[in-house]
């Protein structure tokens, strides 16, 4: 196996909002980057200016993402997420705060015996986080 990459598809509601996500996403995270964008053109089969592809890294880890018009019968769901683990408390909070503006909080920040800091978050688009303080 050459890499496990997440995969992000922006469907149902979330259709046309996957570049401002991987934005926010990358605004949140410090030394985070767009990789490449790739958007479709007039008269191909996607919406003009959706995503057709699209990478970008936090934390020095790949993910891809892209939006997706097609009739699906679902969206992003809390049974998988992306896990961070943060450097320090100060870190930990300010991204669960900017992720959970708009979103919901799945499990508040405490201390669950698993971790010494924890919480677990569903983004405004549905993406989850659980971030994480060993």
């Amino acid at each position: 196996m050459q890499a496990l990459i997440p995969f992000l598809m922006f469907c149902g509601t979330q259709h046309g909002k996957a570049e401002e996500a991987i934005r926010w996403y990358c605004s949140i995270f410090d030394g985070s980057r767009i990789v490449k964008i790739d958007h479709y053109g007039p008269g191909e089969t996607e919406p003009q200016g959706t995503l057709r592809a699209a990478e970008f890294e936090i934390g020095g880890h790949t993910i891809k993402a892209i939006d997706s018009a097609g009739p699906h019968t679902f969206t992003f769901t809390p049974a998988i997420s992306l896990w961070v683990d943060c450097t320090s408390r100060e870190e930990l909070e300010r991204i669960a705060a900017s992720l959970v503006d708009g979103g919901t909080m799945l499990m508040p920040l405490g201390s669950y015996g698993f971790s010494e800091l924890f919480c677990w978050v569903a983004d405004p688009f549905g993406v989850t986080w659980q971030l994480n303080l060993p």
